[in-house]
């Protein structure tokens, strides 16, 4: 709100953008507090629901839709989103990374589409080359692990930008840079031939594309868990469970049957803002193809936008956008993304004096240690 106040009002609409909204709880207490609080602003508010489940499309029109004309609720995956939003808008993502509901449904499912599954990677500790993890089933229902070179596209991108990020694959540093070293290693007796599991967030690089091409002046409010609880050996691992008999059961392998499961996977906030903040740096003509060979997406602008590096890197911020200016003229970038606890998040942004209970305790410092955000 201070933000849109800051800059935008009232040149421009309050546009706000959330997906996987559930019940619509965290919108209709968004524009509860507009209506009360800023009627101006509630008046050029647009609230647009982009969600991947009918049924919850449907719960969030009937809450919402009757009492508040400025929210569109969209039954459709942000992944197959095509419409450009050429203005200011922020971008809501509130624990939708976190959850994902077993990871082997059936390739006709909305939950194996659309939500934001992970992928498993290996490295040979010979040649340090990546291989991605396939699951086998027998016709007994067996499962089983199988490590190939990698052909999925989307993790060889993800694979490519983290090279480019410099961060290090799950492998230790010496072995990295011995060869020699290396093979003595894995000759030993019992010692493996490849590095643990690394579970990637592959199909959120997707994500962050989408926001590049087609939300080009965004900002991004996401929250989600840094870490979790009993979570199965590997790093970035997830949570496999179920529940018995109202308890909660967890698993030590990903290799459970279908459709009984709940895997939930943590985010590694740091890593994902330098993916981020790459990705937004990229000319959108190396995300999105030319239409003809003639043509190109990048605007003088873009194409120029090196001339801005050094200071741009230096200030924090990041590459201006296309054909927007600041008030003196000049092409001006957004701030760059931050991390932040849970704690840093609210005692930055929250009325903490409204929150503080008769013992002291303050719930919203106290709690939710392993929640972070990246605003």
């Amino acid at each position: 709100m201070s933000e849109y106040l800051l800059k935008y009002f009232p040149y421009e609409d309050f546009v706000i953008y959330e997906i996987g909204a559930g019940n619509g709880s965290l919108a209709e207490s968004i524009l509860e507090y507009l209506k009360d609080v800023y009627p101006d602003v509630y008046e050029r508010t647009r609230y647009n629901i982009i969600e991947v489940s009918g049924n919850l499309a449907k719960i969030q029109k009937k809450r919402l839709a009757k009492y508040h004309a400025s929210v569109k609720v969209t039954h459709q995956s942000v992944f197959h989103w095509k419409t450009k939003e050429p203005a200011p808008c922020f971008f809501l993502a509130m624990e939708v990374i976190v959850s994902h509901l077993s990871a082997f449904s059936a390739p006709s499912s909305d939950i194996s589409q659309d939500n934001f599954a992970h992928d498993v990677i290996r490295y040979d500790l010979l040649t340090l080359k990546p291989l991605q993890g396939n699951i086998t089933i027998d016709d007994k229902g067996d499962f089983d692990m199988v490590w190939t070179p990698v052909t999925d596209p989307l993790i060889a991108s993800f694979l490519k930008i983290r090279t480019k990020l410099g961060h290090s694959p799950p492998v230790n540093a010496l072995l990295q840079r011995s060869e020699a070293l290396r093979k003595v290693y894995i000759s030993l007796p019992f010692a493996p031939n490849l590095s643990v599991e690394e579970f990637i967030p592959s199909r959120l690089l997707s994500l962050l594309k989408t926001l590049r091409t087609h939300f080009p002046r965004h900002r991004l409010l996401l929250s989600d868990f840094s870490s979790l609880p009993d979570a199965i050996p590997g790093v970035n691992a997830p949570v496999v469970q179920t529940r018995f008999r109202n308890t909660t059961v967890p698993c030590s392998t990903l290799l459970v049957r279908q459709g009984y499961f709940d895997i939930f996977f943590p985010t590694d906030f740091e890593r994902l803002r330098d993916m981020y903040e790459y990705i937004l740096s990229q000319p959108l003509s190396k995300l999105v193809a030319p239409v003809s060979p003639l043509t190109t997406s990048s605007s003088p602008l873009s194409l120029g936008a090196g001339f801005f590096y050094s200071y741009q890197s230096k200030s924090g911020l990041r590459y201006p956008v296309d054909s927007v200016s600041s008030t003196s003229g000049l092409p001006v970038g957004e701030r760059k993304s931050s991390v932040f606890t849970h704690e840093e998040f609210m005692q930055t942004y929250a009325d903490l004096s409204s929150t503080v209970l008769r013992n002291g305790e303050n719930p919203l410092l106290d709690f939710y240690k392993n929640v972070k955000f990246l605003f």
